[in-house]
């Protein structure tokens, strides 16, 4: 066992061999989390869907630990942030009796869950510097002003892609060993997948434009078989005051969620956070779950893959619940 390892034993942390954590900025910056605790760790990067699916069961066992995805009651150590992933009672109780430890906070972003578990045991400041635009970012704090500005870590965390896994591994390694943000942004590796990541910005600021459309102030921005993708702040931001939400499609009829290049049908809703008191009106979740049981996340930030019989089907039921959402969507 190695220092790192000595120290989190005996402050009763789990041991971990393996980490399987989300595939956006705040999984990858929980994962050099805790991977700066145990460099030896090996890190799988996956999403909601792969792991409600069961597809990556083979990689989850006791000395597991999960972060920033559905609870999983294979893992080991189990840290997250998302309220539709929380395990209930019942389940955490079992979790624990079978040696599993939890940890589960209402935290701006996972990330920072890990980061908060593990300061007091490890040397974590060069992360001081990116912890604020992640949680920021994971809790839909970015201003519009900000989100405009299109700074170097919205580029960096736009960059990150399970189509790019040597990338992502090259940046969880330079996260996780100390190195610099500034360092990692100049870094020549690193360029062109920024440089990517600002073209496909363009291009999906001509597709929110085009195919957008404001019904009942949920704009619904079609981006599936255009092969972009966004967040809710470019069709939030685009939309303004026009619309208390927004709700983005993703995907193609055709793909997988087997297939990061070809993905399935998805759905995303987003509150718009750039209006004054925009968060926490409605439960959006619901909207995520309402068709898929697999779907989830946020209040304010959720998804779920479409359902049969189709796309049109599943929008008709989200309008539905949106026209009634003082009913459907209140948070009491």
């Amino acid at each position: 066992m190695g220092k790192l390892s000595s120290v989190l034993a005996e402050a009763g942390l789990p041991d971990f061999r393996s980490i399987v954590a989300d595939s956006d900025l705040d999984g990858l910056c929980a994962a050099a989390v805790l991977k700066a605790a145990n460099p030896e760790a090996v890190v799988h990067f996956a999403h909601a869907a792969l792991i409600r699916s069961g597809s990556v069961d083979h990689l989850i066992d006791q000395h597991t630990a999960m972060v920033d995805l559905p609870f999983h009651p294979d893992c080991g150590w189990y840290l997250d942030h998302h309220q539709t992933n929380r395990p209930n009672e019942a389940e955490e109780a079992a979790f624990i009796a079978r040696g599993g430890t939890c940890h589960w906070e209402a935290t701006p972003s996972a990330a920072r869950l890990a980061y908060d578990v593990l300061k007091p045991y490890i040397d974590l400041s060069h992360l001081e510097e990116i912890m604020p635009v992640v949680d920021a970012l994971d809790s839909g704090q970015i201003t519009r002003e900000e989100f405009l500005e299109d700074g170097p870590i919205l580029q960096l965390a736009r960059s990150l892609s399970m189509r790019e896994t040597e990338h992502m591994q090259l940046l969880l390694s330079m996260l996780s060993k100390g190195v610099r943000l500034a360092d990692i942004l100049a870094d020549e590796r690193i360029q062109p997948h920024v440089n990517r990541a600002k073209e496909e910005r363009t291009a999906a600021q001509h597709v929110v434009e085009s195919s957008t459309t404001i019904i009942d102030r949920l704009a619904v921005c079609r981006m599936d078989e255009k092969g972009v993708r966004s967040n809710g702040y470019l069709v939030t931001a685009w939309a303004g005051d026009r619309a208390d939400a927004c709700c983005i499609i993703h995907g193609y009829a055709d793909g997988s969620i087997d297939t990061p290049d070809r993905p399935a049908l998805s759905a995303s809703f987003y509150a718009n956070s750039f209006l004054p008191e925009g968060q926490g009106r409605f439960d959006l979740s619901r909207m995520a779950t309402a068709l898929d049981p697999t779907g989830g996340g946020h209040a304010n930030a959720c998804g779920c893959r479409v359902q049969e019989p189709g796309l049109d089907s599943n929008l008709e039921h989200w309008l539905d619940m949106w026209a009634k959402r003082s009913e459907t969507l209140a948070i009491r």
